[in-house]
Formats: C-alpha cells, sequence, structure tokens
C-alpha cells in the first residue's frame, strides 16, 4: 500500500515538473505573470490600509491579521492552482468526454487530469501569500503553521471543486454548480470572519468551508490551539477523501467520445 502512495506521489510531481517546464518555454511571460498578479494582489491592501487609517478594528481583525488572511487566501488559491490547476475546468473535461487519454495513464486517473496543467499566475499569488506572512509578523513556528494550512486549505479548495465538478457524471450543466461554488470560496476568502453573523458563519463552517480554509487558520497562527489544527487537518482528509470517492463513483458513469489525445 504504502509502495503504491509513494509511486503516486512521484508521478503526480513529476507530472507537475513537466507542467511547469513547458509554461517556462517562454520565459518572460512566465515571470511577468508571476510578477503582475503579485501586484494586483497589493492593490487590494491598499484599500484595507486606508479603512484601517479610519477605524482601528473591523470585524475583530486588526491590521495583522487583515495581511495574514490575505495571506493564506492568496497561497492557498495559488497552492490549488499551481499543483491541481485542471481540477478546475473538470466539469469541461467530463462532459466533453476527455478523459479517455487520462483513463491509460499508469497513475490515479483523478491526479492525472488535476496535475496535467499549471498556472503561472498563481505562482504569484503563492509568493505574495508568503509576503504578506513576513510582513504580518515572522517567526518559524508561524511559518511552519501557515505552510500547512497552505497545503490543507488548498487541498479542500481542489476538493469542493472535484466534488462540485464530478456532478457532471449524473447531470448536464453542472459546471455552473462548480463555478458558483468556486466564485463563494474565492469571495468570502478575504473578508474578516467577524462581519459575518448567524446562518453565514454556519454556511463558512460547513457547505461553504472558508472557516476551514481561512478564518480558523487566522485564528491559530494569531494564538496557537492544538485541537483546532487537528481539526482542520481531519477536515482537509475528509474533503480529500469524499472527493476521490464522488469522483470514482461517477467515472463508472463515464462515455467516451473516442477523442484520443496523448499527454507529455
Amino acid at each position: 500500500m504504502l509502495t503504491v502512495v509513494k509511486n503516486q506521489v512521484r508521478v503526480t510531481l513529476l507530472t507537475t515538473k513537466y507542467a511547469l517546464i513547458r509554461e517556462m518555454l517562454n520565459k518572460t511571460t512566465f515571470f511577468m505573470n508571476i510578477v503582475f498578479m503579485m501586484l494586483n494582489n497589493a492593490c487590494f491592501i491598499v484599500q484595507w490600509i486606508i479603512l484601517y487609517s479610519i477605524k482601528d478594528g473591523i470585524g475583530g481583525y486588526q491590521f495583522h491579521q487583515i495581511l495574514l488572511l490575505w495571506g493564506i487566501a492568496a497561497s492557498t488559491f495559488g497552492f490549488s492552482r499551481c499543483f491541481f490547476y485542471k481540477a478546475f475546468s473538470l466539469s469541461e473535461v467530463i462532459q466533453n468526454g476527455k478523459l479517455d487519454s487520462f483513463l491509460i495513464q499508469p497513475k490515479n486517473v483523478l491526479l492525472s487530469v488535476a496535475t496535467s496543467e499549471i498556472s503561472t499566475s498563481a505562482i504569484g499569488d503563492l509568493i505574495y501569500g508568503y509576503i504578506m506572512l513576513f510582513i504580518s509578523g515572522f517567526s518559524v513556528p508561524k511559518f511552519f503553521l501557515f505552510t500547512l494550512f497552505t497545503i490543507s486549505g488548498g487541498l479542500i479548495l481542489v476538493s469542493v471543486t472535484v466534488i462540485l465538478s464530478s456532478l457532471s457524471f449524473w447531470f448536464q450543466k453542472a459546471d455552473m454548480i462548480s463555478e458558483v461554488g468556486d466564485s463563494l470560496l474565492t469571495s468570502f476568502a478575504t473578508y474578516p470572519e467577524g462581519i459575518f453573523q448567524g446562518t453565514m458563519k454556519i454556511l463558512f463552517y460547513t457547505i461553504i468551508p472558508i472557516g476551514f480554509i481561512n478564518y480558523l487558520p487566522i485564528q491559530i497562527l494569531t494564538k496557537f490551539h492544538l485541537g483546532f489544527t487537528i481539526l482542520i487537518l481531519l477536515i482537509s482528509c475528509f474533503f480529500v477523501t469524499f472527493a476521490f470517492t464522488i469522483f470514482h463513483l461517477g467515472l463508472k458513469r463515464y462515455s467516451s467520445s473516442n477523442l484520443m489525445i496523448s499527454k507529455i
């Protein structure tokens, strides 16, 4: 079992490596995409600087927590799109019968699809997240926790998208559901938790798990809590397992389009 997992991880890393190499064929475009994404993210911080010059606390967050919030939001987004970019167009792959070439590859089908492409601009998001961490107040323990939450949050983002996209095995136009879900996760990610009340908070820790991606990690980075850290890891494992389960159940219903496109 461990050998199988080890081989899957090794092949997945190789796939990501070759996807990155393809993106770096045009080095100028590659680096410009990264830089401009970082500048784009930095522009949004300006509005918070203005707001905090007027008011000390917003939604229970101090300014350094806003920096952490933007950092974890950017890094989880970047991680998910760096390593699993194709997962965010999984509905289109399923609906157009383009899974054929992935079915014959010697690794897990879902991993084959998800890691077949990489988003260059997402690297800028990932780097920007760590810049926010350093500005907000760096420490070695916080760095490792931030990295842990970047991975767990990114995996939850990918898992939710895979779960919603896998509905395309059963329903037409399920891509709209996936797009809405992805939009909700990214739209609320950069706002302080305290501005939301009642039903919204319940949704953030259930159907729209932004609480486990952003809000709970911010609490832990501000004041460490072992129980909450373990909870985030368990929730992340649950979503990943659920995503693989739903996808493979749907895969049994897959109809080929007879399109054989080699993946190199």
